[in-house]
């Protein structure tokens, strides 16, 4: 009996347990995202537990533990960049993107940590300095979406140009710190050559800061005088776009009226003035002059008659000479 009756108290409770799940549900269900949070916040700080449970469930998803950096430096590794991220917690993979054709690396890469409160203290000090140049990271969730995407980006990024190539990334960062907080900032680099191109940019983290660095009079690093302005005024360069092919239309030339144009019928009625062969207008004579009077002929000669020769025939054979006597002169023969 007494095994019976423990039995219907233990359903009893569950069944109660059941119902006030339920019933907290349908509470719970119309509230805000805003509600919520601060209703569990509440029930975390009062209650050890809660937030232990909270910390697990949110942990458990590595979304919320992993991070995407950029700005990195051709030579930064992957050993590297998980030795400037361990100082704030445990990292469960960390690794440097590298192209798959050149294998160098692309400038960026992810740091995933084990906790996802230790991904909260690095994004709470997004900018490090790591091998000369300084890098940036946001929630890879977030991609190119977090900070260096912000309203006032084009006030506080800086375009710097000018610079000697012996300049290096930190020392651009030493130099234009005095200014204010830099949240990003590096010399632009040669993928092949990992030279300096001669310039590079700078992201303060306010819009006063970039106007002080602006408005500075002595821009001289490493014995040159730099460039320095907003990096949007630099890119903005009139880009001359090409017209598809399939956006071009092909228009008809108009031609001249008489000439058949290619994919056309010709017109029916023959063109004014190109008809072919073109009727010619009679002339016609003036009232007012009377026609012109025909030339005058020559006046015709008499002919003058001449007496008939009679022809006479050479002998044949070789006609005869006339002899010559000395220095070409001829004989006179008298008549006997």
């Amino acid at each position: 009996m007494e095994d019976l009756k423990k039995r219907k108290m233990e359903e009893m409770g569950n069944n109660d347990q059941l119902s006030t799940q339920e019933e907290l549900r349908s509470l719970l269900d119309p509230l805000a995202k805003s509600q919520l949070v601060d209703l569990l916040s509440r029930l975390g700080s009062q209650y050890p537990s809660i937030a232990e449970e909270i910390k697990s469930i949110a942990s458990s998803d590595p979304v919320h533990r992993k991070l995407f950096v950029r700005g990195l430096a051709w030579n930064t590794t992957s050993e590297t960049l998980c030795a400037a991220f361990r100082m704030h917690g445990e990292i469960e993979e960390g690794a440097v993107i590298y192209d798959k054709a050149t294998g160098k690396s692309r400038g960026y890469g992810f740091i995933t940590y084990k906790h996802m409160e230790s991904a909260h203290s690095a994004l709470r000090a997004p900018s490090k300095l790591i091998d000369g140049r300084m890098a940036v990271c946001n929630l890879a969730c977030e991609g190119l979406t977090g900070a260096s995407t912000t309203p006032d980006l084009a006030q506080r990024k800086l375009y710097i140009g000018g610079l000697s190539p012996d300049v290096t990334s930190e020392m651009l960062l030493n130099y234009f710190g005095r200014h204010g907080e830099i949240e990003e900032g590096s010399v632009a680099y040669d993928k092949d050559t990992n030279e300096s191109r001669g310039f590079g940019f700078v992201t303060y983290k306010t819009t006063e800061a970039a106007k002080k660095a602006i408005d500075d009079p002595q821009k001289i690093l490493g014995g040159r005088t730099i460039i320095v302005k907003l990096a949007d005024t630099h890119k903005g360069k009139p880009v001359q776009t090409q017209v598809p092919a399939a956006a071009v239309v092909p228009l008809a030339m108009p031609m001249a009226p008489g000439y058949p144009q290619l994919g056309k019928a010709h017109p029916s009625a023959a063109p004014a003035g190109y008809a072919y062969p073109q009727p010619v207008a009679p002339y016609q004579a003036s009232s007012s002059s009377s026609p012109a009077a025909a030339p005058t002929p020559y006046p015709s000669q008499s002919t003058i008659a001449y007496a008939s020769i009679a022809a006479k025939k050479d002998p044949q054979g070789i006609p005869p000479t006339t002899p010559m006597g000395m220095s070409g002169y001829p004989y006179y023969i008298g008549k006997q």
